[in-house]
């Protein structure tokens, strides 16, 4: 099975699994709403809220990875999709260096012109190459919202 489509089976199947726990809690929740008690109640209805909050946040992080490996395909069709060449250390992470001038080259793409949803694309993978995962976030939220 190919990388790719092994990563987004394991993804599926976890966010199948907490889907599921999801539905769990809401059941355990309903049962202490209904138990009763007004301690009971007061519990279930803040393990309903938390798990309606969890099933929100779960959505969210679907949406988010479906629409960036649809940017990411689109891109690789165009041949825009950037090559993976930079040097690694022995635990996969980019090596600081190069990556700091990639990210560099990227974010002067992205200032350069800054309503193309390619380049900020390319910047959120320089920014992952970086280790800023929150920013790299931010960056493919950008280029999400100005693919359209």
């Amino acid at each position: 099975m190919r990388a790719d489509r092994r990563d987004r089976v394991w993804a599926a199947g976890m966010a199948i699994l907490v889907g599921a726990l999801l539905v769990l809690v809401v059941w355990r929740g309903a049962l202490l709403i209904g138990s009763g008690s007004a301690a009971g109640a007061g519990i279930g209805v803040a393990v309903v809220v938390i798990a309606v909050v969890g099933a929100w946040v779960l959505w969210r992080s679907v949406q988010f990875g479906l629409r960036t490996q649809a940017l990411a395909r689109e891109l690789e069709d165009e041949g825009g999709l950037p090559v993976d060449d930079l040097p690694r250390r022995p635990s996969g992470r980019a090596e600081r260096g190069a990556a700091d001038e990639l990210f560099e080259r990227r974010r002067a793409e992205a200032e350069a012109d800054p309503d193309d949803w390619r380049v900020w694309f390319r910047l959120a993978l320089a920014y992952d190459d970086a280790g800023d995962r929150s920013r790299a976030r931010e960056a493919a939220r950008r280029a999400i919202a100005l693919h359209g």
